[in-house]
């Protein structure tokens, strides 16, 4: 009955493999056709308004002060995620990976996640042009992590270890790609587009389909729908400035929402181990 048993769960093992592999090379056929429909479609231009926010207020000769310090939020989250990494390294007796590589992604999105810090603050500080480039840059780098360990966890580890450096390459990529559009005097952010949202569909579609090799998996939903509630107080964010009689605006909410969705991961994290 014990090599019954063991055929069995290898046959499974097997049909999940060959499974998974054919779910890859599905999302790599869409992944490139959203990439070629980014080329054809008419470039989306970056808003004229985009740099005049509600709250432009000083104070202690800090300008927009409330959308510049606020970015201390993600300095929070992303360094307890760093603090996180850096304490389970090496610990025998650690549940969050089972295999220290599947850390590799988390490495990339909690440094990105304090860059965002930084970069934001360096963009908030003066809004152009110029300056929101140093705010993308972290923010869809971010992103593409998830992804690639949304893929270790529920597709494939090769896979997805694989797939980080290339899809970090093509974060940075479509964020230079927008901003040398717009040194040209016609701004696309297509590629942009695509590689911030289309990510988050896929780490949302893959999460659908797929169970996490760990516990606290549908943890993932709660951090997306946090972070569409901070996309969603960043467009109102006169509104907000205008509801709560100019004590907040919308696009302060939206940082802190933004980084208490960050250290949702770090708590999920801290919490999980593997499936028995």
């Amino acid at each position: 009955m014990r090599w019954r048993k063991c055929i069995d769960r290898a046959e499974k093992l097997r049909y999940r493999g060959m499974k998974s592999n054919r779910h890859l090379w599905l999302l790599a056929g869409i992944s490139v056709l959203v990439i070629i429909a980014a080329m054809i479609l008419p470039p989306t231009a970056q808003p004229a308004e985009y740099h005049r926010f509600a709250d432009r207020r000083s104070f202690f000769g800090i300008p927009n002060f409330n959308d510049v310090i606020s970015n201390l939020a993600f300095l929070l989250s992303g360094s307890a995620g760093l603090v996180f990494l850096w304490r389970i390294h090496g610990n025998p007796t650690q549940t969050a990976f089972q295999d220290r590589k599947e850390s590799w992604p988390y490495w990339v999105l909690f440094l990105s996640i304090t860059s965002v810090a930084f970069g934001s603050i360096h963009y908030h500080w003066a809004p152009d042009i110029d300056h929101l480039l140093w705010d993308r840059l972290p923010i869809v780098i971010a992103i593409t992590a998830l992804l690639s360990a949304t893929l270790v966890e529920r597709l494939s580890r090769t896979a997805g270890l694989w797939a980080l450096p290339l899809l970090v390459v093509l974060a940075v990529l479509s964020v230079l790609y927008w901003y040398w559009t717009e040194q040209q005097g016609a701004g696309n952010l297509n590629f942009y587009i695509v590689m911030q949202f289309y990510s988050i569909l896929l780490i949302v579609w893959i999460s659908l389909r797929f169970p996490s090799r760990y516990t606290h998996g549908n943890g993932i939903y709660q951090i997306i729908a946090l972070y569409a509630v901070a996309k969603v107080f960043e467009m109102l964010d006169a509104q907000i400035f205008a509801w709560t009689n100019g004590w907040i605006s919308g696009h302060t909410f939206k940082h802190l929402i933004a980084a208490i969705a960050a250290y949702g991961i770090v708590r999920i994290l801290r919490k999980r181990e593997a499936v028995k």
